[in-house]
């Protein structure tokens, strides 16, 4: 049996995988945990929270292990991780993903940027960050995140054995999805040998963030809106969904559009951008001026509907959406 590195105070090793639908992070924390149980001897327990399930909406995945005398009777959600995985750089824009952290812990994120620069972004104070961009190891070698993230925490937890994993992705994708198997593998050695970590020690007379339970509502009665409003608008006319972008975006070409609007018809969240003009024979007339990249989901159907060359894929690279958007928007918000 291995011996784990660190455990709680009930003899626990716990992990907790930040993502969302369509990321593969339920598949994964059942495989990690059925690498652990196999290979490492260990007690596992996996288990996941989100609420829709659909694309593009917050999940998480719970994974606890500890040596074969502690039993396992506690499924509550892991909130004080040794090791946190965002499956998305762009979840820090709506989930507090280093919650519950301490300065031993080590937080893996998918994304292309430093250790430096993410550790600014998403304020951490102290713990190990690791790097591996996932998204682009998926994209060439046509597999999922997941598998490149995997391969990320099993480098940063080496009770567990690669090789193990290896053999869970054969087992669960052999039957239904053998065409995959070896790309999934090399997907995961990727993220295994391309990750990139950096620990930063805790300022002097500094602290981390306190804990705060999530089973105790901000909310009470002295603290909610009067009369109960709702402050945070279902609809998404403040909302930023670059979040459920995995990694591909449409790009247009104003040169070869001929402003038919089959875009605009399988769009589902109007993000094409339209202006009334006069047209060459002196009609009034709509013509397209651009997506606004705000609400672009990624899903790409406008590019498979457009019957010219006017929308192609492109792989979404930083600072990308924030040059080439249309932010009529953020220019009504910052006039009301």
């Amino acid at each position: 049996m291995v011996q784990l590195p660190k455990v709680n105070e009930l003899g626990f090793f716990e992990i907790r995988l930040e993502s969302i639908g369509g990321l593969g992070a339920n598949l994964a924390g059942k495989m990690l945990a059925e690498a652990g149980v196999v290979g490492a001897n260990l007690n596992g327990v996996s288990f996941s929270s989100y609420g829709s399930e659909k694309k593009g909406s917050p999940v998480k995945a719970h994974i606890r292990f500890c040596d074969l005398n502690t039993p396992i009777r506690d499924t509550s959600p892991v909130e004080r991780p040794h090791v946190v995985a965002v499956f998305h750089e762009a979840m820090g824009k709506i989930v507090n993903v280093t919650s519950g952290i301490s300065a031993g812990s080590t937080v893996l994120i998918n994304s292309a940027k430093s250790p430096e620069e993410l550790k600014e972004l998403l304020g951490v104070k102290a713990g190990t960050i690791a790097v591996v961009d996932a998204t682009i190891i998926a994209l060439e070698e046509k597999n999922r995140v997941n598998m490149a993230m995997l391969g990320g925490l099993f480098r940063l937890c080496p009770f567990l054995d690669p090789n193990t994993m290896k053999s869970v992705i054969e087992k669960s994708l052999g039957k239904k999805y053998p065409q995959a198997v070896q790309s999934a593998i090399t997907t995961f050695d990727r993220g295994y040998n391309e990750v990139k970590f950096q620990t930063f020690e805790l300022p002097e007379g500094e602290s981390m963030p306190e804990y705060v339970r999530s089973d105790i509502s901000p909310l009470g009665f002295e603290t909610q809106p009067i009369g109960g409003t709702i402050t945070n608008p279902g609809t998404t006319f403040l909302k930023d969904l670059s979040i459920s972008r995995s990694g591909l975006v449409p790009v247009y070409d104003n040169e070869s559009c001929i402003n038919c609007a089959e875009c605009d018809t399988v769009c589902p969240d109007m993000c094409f951008v339209w202006e009334e003009q006069i047209n060459k024979k002196g009609r009034s007339m709509m013509f397209l001026k651009g997506i606004d990249y705000q609400y672009c989901k990624g899903c790409l159907k406008c590019v498979e509907a457009c019957p010219t060359s006017a929308l192609s894929r492109s792989r979404e690279k930083e600072g990308f959406a924030e040059s080439k958007a249309v932010r009529h928007t953020f220019d009504l918000v910052n006039q009301i």
